[in-house]
C-alpha cells in the first residue's frame, strides 16, 4: 500500500486542534440560550412553551412558587448548625447532680466514637446555670445573651439518633438518613414550596471560615432530586457565589450567540423580526447569570445596615464579627424570600468545631463566645422587624456529648447520640417552654423521646408541608424526608 500523506500532529493537550477550554466552550456555550429560551417562554415572548415528550404537557419551572399543603406559620427557616456536637449538660440541659459527682467513676452505659462502655469518670459541668427570662429556664453562663431570649425559645431536651459518628450523624440531621445520596432538608423545602425569588438561590449554605464540615457537600446535596434543589454555598465576604462571574471576554460573545439563537427562534415561529436593540434589551434582562451577579452581591452587602444593627450582631467585635455577618446575612436573605438558610458554626476538624474531645472548657468557651451575641442579635432583629413569627430558627448540632470523660485524664467528652438538646424559635413555635428530658446525668433521653425525623416533621409542618404526604418517586418508592414509615411533628412545640 502506498504511503499516505502524514497529517500534522495536533499540539499536545488539544482535541481536534482545540484546547480543552475551547472545545468545552464550543460544545457547551449555547446552553446559556437554553436557559434564556425558558425564561422568555414563561414571559410570553416566544410563541411556544417548553413541552414534555408527549408534545402536550407544559413543563413547569421546578422552582416555581407553589401553595402550601397546610396553613403553615413559617415562610423561611434559618438552621444554626453547631457542627461537632455541643454538650447539652454544659449549655441548656441543667443536671445539678453532675456537680457533686465530678471526678468519680460510676457505672454508666455510653456509646461514642470509642465504642460502648459500661463505666466512666464523671466530668461535672464547668459553668454555672441560672434561671433566665420570665419562664425561669436554667441556662449556662456560656450563653448570657441567648439566655435573655429564652421566652421566645422552645427547648427539646430528649433528641436522639442512631449514629454517634460525625459523618453519618451529620447526614441524618441534614437528610434524615445515615447514608449519603438522599436530598437534604433544604432541598425538600424547595421541592415542596418552590422559590419566591428568581434572583437568589432558594437554599443557601454559609460555612465556617475554618472550612466545611465532614462529608462536605453531601450535607447540602439534592440527592436523587434534580440539582436545581441543592444548596448553594454563599460566602459572607468577597465574591458571594463562586464561579458566577463570567470571563472578561465572554459577555459580548455570549450575547452574540443568544442573539443569533433568538433570531432563529423568531423565524421558526414566524414571528416578526425585532430590532437588534430590542432583542439586546431582552437578552440583558433575562440572562440569568447577570441577574445573579446583580442581586447576590446586594444581598450580602451589609454597608447599608445602620451602626446599631452591626453592634446588635457583634460586627463591631473581632471575635463575634464572622458569625455575626452570617447571621445578619441570613436575616437579609429571609427578607428577600430565600426559603432555607443553613449557617455553620465550626468547621474543619478537632477544636475548630464543637468536638470537645480534649479541653472542654477551652473548646466551648471559644465557640459559645463566637456565637452567643450574634444568635441573640438575630432573634431580636427578627422579632422587632415582625419576621420572627414567619421565620423558624433552629439551633443544634449532629448530636450531644457524654456526661463522662473520654480519656483517663482531662475534661473532654465523647459523642452522644442517645440524648441531646436542640431548640427552636419563631415560625409558630411556643416560646419559654421545654419538652422531653434526659436522665439525671444527661446521658440518655428518657421522657418524651424525639427522633431527628420528628424534628424534620415539625419543620416541614410549620412551613405548611405535610411530612407524610410530601413525596418524591425514586427507586420504586414514594420517598419522604421522614422515611417510608413516616413521622409526626412534635405537637407540644406548636403554638
Amino acid at each position: 500500500m502506498p504511503n499516505q500523506p502524514r497529517q500534522p500532529e495536533a499540539p499536545r493537550n488539544t482535541f481536534c486542534g482545540q484546547t480543552r477550554r475551547e472545545f468545552l466552550w464550543d460544545a457547551g456555550g449555547a446552553f446559556t440560550s437554553v436557559a434564556l429560551a425558558g425564561l422568555l417562554g414563561s414571559d410570553g415572548f416566544l410563541a411556544g412553551q417548553a413541552m414534555a415528550a408527549d408534545g402536550t404537557t407544559v413543563l413547569a419551572n421546578p422552582l416555581q412558587s407553589r401553595p402550601a399543603m397546610l396553613p403553615g406559620r413559617a415562610k423561611s427557616v434559618i438552621f444554626l448548625f453547631m457542627y461537632g456536637g455541643p454538650s447539652q449538660v454544659d449549655t441548656f440541659d441543667y443536671k445539678p447532680k453532675l456537680y457533686g459527682l465530678d471526678g468519680r467513676t460510676i457505672d454508666i452505659k455510653t456509646k461514642g466514637r470509642g465504642g460502648e462502655k459500661t463505666q466512666g469518670r464523671v466530668v461535672g459541668p464547668k459553668w454555672n446555670f441560672a434561671p433566665r427570662g420570665e419562664c425561669g429556664k436554667m441556662v449556662s453562663e456560656l450563653f448570657p445573651h441567648v439566655g435573655q431570649c429564652v421566652d421566645d425559645i422552645a427547648f427539646i431536651h430528649s433528641m436522639y439518633a442512631e449514629s454517634p459518628l460525625h459523618g453519618s450523624a451529620m447526614l441524618m440531621m441534614n437528610s434524615g438518613r445515615i447514608l449519603s445520596g438522599s436530598p437534604c432538608l433544604g432541598s425538600w423545602v424547595n421541592y415542596g414550596l418552590g422559590s419566591v425569588n428568581e434572583n437568589l438561590p432558594g437554599f443557601v449554605v454559609m460555612l465556617d471560615e475554618t472550612g466545611g464540615p465532614i462529608s462536605g457537600a453531601k450535607n447540602w446535596s439534592s440527592g436523587f432530586m434534580p440539582a436545581s434543589y441543592q444548596g448553594t454555598v454563599l460566602r459572607p465576604q468577597g465574591v458571594p457565589i463562586l464561579d458566577l462571574e463570567a470571563p472578561a471576554d465572554l459577555n459580548q460573545r455570549t450575547q452574540r450567540q443568544i442573539l443569533d439563537h433568538l433570531q432563529e427562534l423568531n423565524e421558526r415561529h414566524r414571528k416578526p423580526r425585532v430590532e437588534n436593540s430590542e432583542l439586546a434589551a431582552r437578552i440583558a434582562s433575562y440572562e440569568l447569570a447577570f441577574r445573579m451577579q446583580q442581586h447576590a452581591p446586594e444581598a450580602v452587602d451589609l454597608s447599608s445596615e445602620p451602626r446599631e444593627t452591626h453592634e446588635l450582631y457583634g460586627l463591631d467585635r473581632e471575635r463575634t464579627a464572622p458569625f455575626g455577618r452570617k447571621c445578619l446575612m441570613a436575616r437579609r436573605l429571609v427578607e428577600r424570600g430565600v426559603r432555607f438558610i443553613q449557617v455553620y458554626s465550626g468547621g474543619n476538624h478537632n477544636d475548630a468545631n464543637w468536638d470537645a474531645h480534649g479541653d472542654l472548657k477551652k473548646n466551648h468557651e471559644y465557640h459559645a463566645g463566637n456565637t452567643d451575641l450574634p444568635i441573640a442579635g438575630l432573634l431580636r432583629d427578627l422579632k422587632r422587624r415582625g419576621l420572627l413569627d414567619e421565620t423558624l430558627v433552629v439551633w443544634g448540632g449532629e448530636f450531644g456529648r457524654q456526661p463522662t470523660a473520654e480519656y483517663a485524664e482531662g475534661t473532654g467528652r465523647d459523642h452522644n447520640s442517645a440524648g441531646f438538646t436542640m431548640w427552636m424559635a419563631g415560625g409558630g413555635i411556643k416560646g419559654g417552654i421545654s419538652v422531653g428530658s434526659t436522665d439525671e446525668l444527661g446521658n440518655e433521653a428518657v421522657e418524651n423521646r424525639f427522633h431527628v425525623k420528628q424534628l424534620h416533621a415539625t419543620i416541614l409542618h410549620q412551613l405548611g408541608l405535610d411530612p407524610n404526604a410530601l413525596t418524591y418517586f425514586h427507586g420504586g418508592l414514594d420517598q419522604k424526608l421522614v422515611g417510608v414509615e413516616g413521622a409526626q411533628p412534635i405537637h407540644q412545640l406548636i403554638a
